[in-house]
């Protein structure tokens, strides 16, 4: 039997300079970069799409808030023409009641006129009607109407022509109001 020759490693030498580097070579060189510059690219893309993602969650977000407050206001709300159409009346008796003869006011079928209007006013009160207050106030055109002007006290309302209305926090109807002028008396 014969020795056996040493096997011949493959060359894979790695030059190491004086200071102890290691030296890659030229091709190797360029591959790192290349995947460097992927590897840079591919993570912009990614925290491009993760911001996207985000904002776009932060829309579904706002998107389902303002979607539930939306019903809310809905059922809150969903009688606000019915309640309009019903302020007339509440209007009519309140006129018709001023209007009536003192000789008149002691017959009791109008005590049942007068309990009829106060059960509307209750009815329209418990699904959140309230007067606007008018009378003496300055005045503010986020809750009046002014009809004219006339002597009195510049910019206070001194007449209410028709009473207005707020359904919960909203003005279903503004008061008509007269506006002074500045003008005494």
């Amino acid at each position: 039997m014969m020795p056996k020759e040493p096997e011949e490693e493959p060359n894979n030498e790695i030059n190491e300079t004086p200071t102890g580097e290691v030296e890659a070579e030229a091709g190797e060189t360029e591959d790192i970069e290349t995947l460097k510059e992927t590897l840079a690219e591919v993570k912009a893309k990614a925290e491009a799409n993760l911001a996207g993602w985000q904002r776009a969650q932060a829309d579904f977000i706002n998107y389902k808030k303002r979607a539930e407050q939306e019903k809310q206001d809905l059922g809150k709300f969903a009688n606000s023409v019915l309640i309009l159409n019903l302020l007339p009346v509440l209007d009519d008796f309140e006129r018709a009641f001023s209007s009536l003869p003192p000789k008149m006011e002691k017959l009791s079928w109008l005590d049942g006129v007068k309990l009829v209007e106060r059960k509307l006013w209750a009815v329209l009160q418990a699904q959140g009607v309230s007067p606007i207050k008018a009378m003496g106030e300055p005045f503010d055109p986020q809750f009046h109407e002014a009809v004219r002007q006339d002597k009195g006290k510049e910019g206070i309302v001194i007449e209410e022509v028709q009473k207005g209305y707020m359904l919960e926090d909203r003005v279903i109807r503004p008061t008509m109001v007269v506006v002074g002028n500045g003008e005494e008396d």
